[in-house]
């Protein structure tokens, strides 16, 4: 390695587009739908007609086939006792399979509205979403939600599976219209494709091969469809982003920061900037425990060293300078309450990004997704699987970028601030400045009260000391104390 890191190194490009190379063909396909519309099947018959399953495995499946002979794929996916003994999805399963062309990682995702915390925890992996609806009863509220749900997390390329086409004699009319139905569905939404496809998963036609029973569509099979998508290895032109998830130490003079690169790519050589202390380094190394790499890009878990020691824990956000996200404190949002409670926003909570854990000051729900028409209606608290529109101001300073910026730094999930249990998910849609509106009238916990008593052992830049502070405000806004915690942020 050069002893002149100042700038960065020649041939960068071709470096990134070498490590994209090696990750391109991975597609993480997310199945959804109301109970018993099929997706279990479906999946299972793409493993039996598109993959190279152990005979051992096909034998025992054909073993219990009905008395028409079709085997029953669903049993390749549906791995819970209880989900064999009620004939539904309840956990997320994972299965892999190579088509030939692609490398694909199946998510099953339960239909039942009871699980659909589930079905949001699978989506928020996916790179493409197959949505089922049964012929025979078409477009429904859970499609709906379900469409919701994909959308508030980022998934823009979505497959309506049409099944059971041979429960309603393979009709073209019934097929086009629910597809007329769907398509007004996709409209409310930012998806970036939306196609229907007619297939029957019992049987295999329209799902890995053409169906002679439906001459009159001309269109792709589904693993065709799924064949098109783009993998994880197409390049994102994004702003690097790496969210630090720890700091390694070894030796006297080595000092990683270790994260996953979520956004765009990073060289050796390259200048980064962390938002919240304001301070840039250049890159040093980038360590694997495979040995250094001369550049990363989205996806890959490195350690980088930089050529000047800066004040970075855990929670902070290695960027470019020049696309920097914000050090914001209050945030406008959208997410689906996953609780079996009722939100309850004087309770403590807590905002958890990629790596950070963040006290919530104050949060003010406006408007709740009416799932029958599509249409935001005023609202001022929200149920299980409601999906809602609220303001949120934070106890401090979180480096966040709004969801379309960056899907990584721009989701969240809310936590109970006293069991640690998840209560919702969901994305920043804007972030409305650097300082809470209630800064004026809460309680400001400051850096010098707690190091002169609570803190008094530790250093200011330690991360228990702002453990400590927030645990400190948790407890105070338990007792209806507003407190907001001043981090030298925004300030």
């Amino acid at each position: 390695m050069p002893s002149d890191i100042s700038q960065p190194r020649a041939g960068t490009s071709a470096r990134v587009t070498s490590v994209l190379k090696d990750l391109d063909g991975l597609v993480h396909i997310l199945t959804c739908g109301s109970v018993d519309d099929g997706k279990s099947t479906l999946i299972g018959r793409l493993l039996w007609d598109a993959s190279d399953l152990p005979e051992d495995t096909r034998a025992g499946i054909a073993r219990q086939a009905g008395p028409d002979g079709v085997p029953d794929v669903s049993l390749l996916l549906d791995g819970l006792v209880a989900e064999r003994e009620q004939g539904i999805t309840i956990d997320v399963a994972w299965r892999y399979f190579d088509s030939g062309r692609r490398r694909f990682v199946v998510i099953d995702s339960p239909g039942h509205e009871q699980y659909t915390r589930n079905m949001a925890s699978g989506a928020s992996h996916a790179d493409v979403a197959v949505m089922l609806v049964d012929a025979r009863h078409g477009v429904k509220k859970q499609t709906r939600r379900h469409a919701a749900i994909l959308d508030l997390v980022g998934v823009r390329r979505v497959i309506l599976a049409v099944n059971k086409m041979d429960l309603v004699g393979w009709d073209e009319a019934r097929f086009r219209e629910i597809e007329r139905d769907f398509a007004a569905v996709a409209a409310n939404f930012a998806f970036r494709s939306a196609v229907s496809l007619p297939v029957s998963a019992r049987l295999g036609d329209g799902v890995a091969r053409r169906s002679a029973a439906m001459p009159w569509h001309s269109g792709p099979t589904l693993l065709d469809a799924l064949n098109e998508v783009p993998s994880r290895g197409t390049p994102d032109g994004g702003a690097f982003r790496m969210p630090v998830q720890t700091v390694l130490r070894g030796g006297q003079d080595f000092r990683g920061l270790a994260g996953t690169v979520c956004a765009g790519a990073v060289s050796v050589g390259d200048e980064i900037c962390d938002v919240l202390s304001g301070r840039t380094a250049r890159v040093k190394r980038i360590v694997t425990m495979d040995g250094d790499l001369a550049a990363a890009v989205a996806g890959q878990a490195v350690v980088v060293q930089l050529d000047t020691d800066i004040d970075v824990a855990r929670g902070a956000v290695l960027s470019s300078p020049a696309s920097l996200p914000a050090a914001a404190r209050t945030l406008e949002v959208r997410f689906v309450w996953l609780a079996d409670d009722p939100i309850d926003a004087s309770h403590g909570l807590l905002l958890r990004t990629a790596t950070d854990l963040v006290p919530v000051s104050h949060l003010a729900i406006k408007a709740r997704l009416d799932l029958e028409t599509l249409e935001e209606a005023e609202a001022a608290g929200c149920q299980t699987n409601d999906i809602v529109i609220a303001s949120v101001e934070l106890g401090r300073s979180a480096a966040v970028d709004p969801f379309t910026a960056c899907r990584e730094t721009g989701c969240f999930v809310l936590v109970d601030a006293l069991t640690g249990g998840t209560l919702a998910g969901g994305i920043i849609t804007a972030i409305g400045g650097t300082r809470g509106a209630s800064d004026g009238q809460s309680f400001r916990l400051t850096r010098e009260m707690l190091a002169k008593g609570l803190c008094r052992d530790l250093d200011p830049r330690d991360a228990e000391f702002r453990r400590r502070a927030e645990e400190v405000a948790i407890i105070l806004r338990a007792a209806g104390v507003a407190v907001h915690l001043d981090d030298g942020n925004g300030d």
